[in-house]
């Protein structure tokens, strides 16, 4: 059925996809889950109704439920530890009306806590007299500042901005150039995707480029939605040429024309961002037909999320473009084989298109000088607001974690008791850890961690663990597609499991946990289900005896 969609929705094209139609929809009327709307869209796209009402029902801002709400709190992981959002919630509530108020995750303010959406913009940090002026005269301060500190000789991600003939100089010359050649440079670079995975770069565009098509797509996907992580919202903002030139040079090696950045609704100045630098890539005659007299042709399509984390999962996300429910498909295919429309597609994230000035100016070999011999080049990392210099980071990769959090961000402002990076499924570091660590794939992953994003969250010594870890599964049940099982019954059970034992009543039994985790871990479609286990298992291993009285007794053998 998926492939049928995929099929309907391309024959729409970009330009008029029924997505941004259920985005323009809820922006006209409060929601695009209306009888009437369903049935339009429906007709329109020739999906039908239960659909499309599938689709629209699942994201934060265009489902029926969220109608009419003004305020959207952060809930996520960086602002619970903050202990921000109780007194916010209490501070807005004088103001508007309860049922004007609701929550979502997140919004990318972890670097300062206190964050909410307030009529579309992102606010944070504001005094309780800044709060009253926002919400009854519309006037605030939607100001976000953060340190940018790099710790380079010379930075690459941080880099100011030279303008556009400079900068775009070094995939100009590639134009002439053979794309074997190209592929060479990526190889010897050793990039590997900063979303996450950690996925060999060369391997996925060579992938896409030898899969036969005449259509063919760049995704970039900007839907960071890992609390704590603000690395691709501050690219976006600050650096947003890096981006697109990473974009245009995969469109160029791979035969692709079209590039989608997927931007997430939670960050309105992004998106307004990337559209200008789009429109200025535009003036300058760097996009359409024959750019630059190179016979290549690219250009640029931005849709806007609508409120879903799963969107961050590639082939989610693919699916969420199409307009269809934004559920995890199987793999293979991959999407270098069948992504967008069933097409090609390259899909990398921020992150990762913003190396490849780098490399296309440097070489390859050059760039992997950087880093260690596994984990090569630059890497940001984005640090909360119990920091003393909360911020964004460029390191080199190898770089040890001790010298981020203790020598360049100067220490915790509070007690902390340990830290969780790369996000809800990332690792959970005690502080006595920290100095063994290295910002590096293989480091993290030698001591049973992840570095995913390196969104760092740190968890104060006043926050129960056992409420942390309900936080983890309250999260993975709320953001779950839905598709498969494990994910969506698994994370729920294991959320009562966790919330009997803090209110006093049936105490945890560990190996029903245990079997819970390996269920989830094993036989989940992708990782949110999949990635959810190691931190709950990271937080029973370091903080076990801060746990204990929440479990069930061993029983000796």
């Amino acid at each position: 059925m998926s492939r049928n969609l995929s099929a309907l929705s391309f024959r729409k094209g970009l330009d008029r996809n029924v997505f941004d139609r259920m985005g323009q929809a809820a922006a006209a009327t409060g929601t695009a889950e209306t009888d009437s709307e369903l049935r339009r869209l429906g007709e329109e796209s020739l999906f039908g109704d239960a659909v499309t009402l599938g689709a629209v029902s699942f994201y934060d801002f265009l489902k029926k439920k969220n109608a009419g709400k003004r305020a959207f709190l952060c809930n996520g992981s960086a602002c619970l530890c903050a202990g921000t959002q109780g007194s916010l919630h209490a501070e807005i509530a004088r103001h508007l009306p309860e049922q004007e108020i609701t929550h979502i995750c997140c919004l990318g303010r972890c670097h300062q806590g206190g964050a909410f959406q307030f009529e579309g913009r992102n606010y944070s940090g504001l005094t309780p007299d800044g709060i009253a002026r926002l919400l009854t005269t519309g006037q605030g301060d939607p100001t976000d500042t953060y340190a940018v500190v790099s710790d380079l000789a010379e930075p690459i991600l941080t880099a100011p901005f030279p303008g556009i003939p400079e900068y775009y100089a070094p995939l100009k010359a590639w134009f002439g150039r053979d794309r074997d050649a190209l592929q060479a440079e990526l190889r010897d670079s050793k990039l590997r995707g900063r979303g996450g995975a950690g996925f060999p770069l060369h391997l996925k565009w060579q992938s896409c480029r030898e899969t036969p098509g005449t259509v063919k797509y760049v995704v970039c996907n900007a839907d960071e939605g890992d609390p704590g992580a603000y690395i691709d919202k501050y690219l976006m903002e600050h650096r947003p040429h890096s981006v697109l030139l990473g974009m245009m040079a995969a469109g160029w090696f791979c035969g692709a024309k079209v590039g989608v950045l997927y931007i997430r609704a939670e960050y309105p100045d992004s998106i307004t961002r990337m559209n200008a630098a789009v429109g200025e890539l535009r003036a300058a005659g760097w996009l359409g037909k024959n750019i630059q007299g190179s016979g290549f042709d690219f250009d640029f399509k931005t849709v806007r999320g609508a409120g879903a984390y799963i969107c961050g999962e590639e082939t989610a996300l693919l699916a969420s473009i199409e307009g269809q429910r934004p559920e995890v498909r199987v793999r293979p295919p991959f999407p270098t084989q069948e992504g967008l429309y069933r097409k090609p597609t390259v899909l990398n994230n921020v992150e990762t298109f913003a190396n490849l000035h780098a490399i296309l100016a440097r070489g390859g070999a050059a760039y992997a000088t950087l880093g260690t011999p596994q984990s090569t080049g630059p890497k940001l990392l984005s640090l909360d607001s119990h920091f003393q210099k909360p911020g964004i980071y460029e390191v080199a990769m190898g770089t040890p974690l001790s010298r981020v959090v203790y020598e360049l961000a100067g220490g915790f402002r509070t007690a902390i008791k340990g830290v969780q990076i790369g996000g809800p499924l990332g690792g959970l570091v005690p502080t006595g850890q920290i100095g063994s660590l290295t910002v590096d794939f293989e480091s993290f992953k030698a001591a049973g961690f992840l570095l995913g994003h390196a969104g760092v969250v740190s968890l104060p010594e006043t926050l129960p663990m056992i409420e942390y870890i309900e936080h983890l599964l309250q999260f993975t049940a709320d953001e779950s597609c839905g598709k498969c099982f494990p994910c969506r019954l698994g994370s729920t059970r294991g959320q009562e499991l966790v919330a009997r034992a803090r209110q006093g009543g049936e105490r945890i039994d560990r190996e029903l946990l245990e079997d819970l985790l390996e269920t989830l871990e094993s036989t989940s479609l992708c990782a949110l289900g999949g990635g959810v286990p190691l931190p709950i298992r990271n937080a029973l291993k370091y903080f076990d005896d801060e746990l204990k009285p929440y479990f069930r007794p061993s029983t000796p053998s």
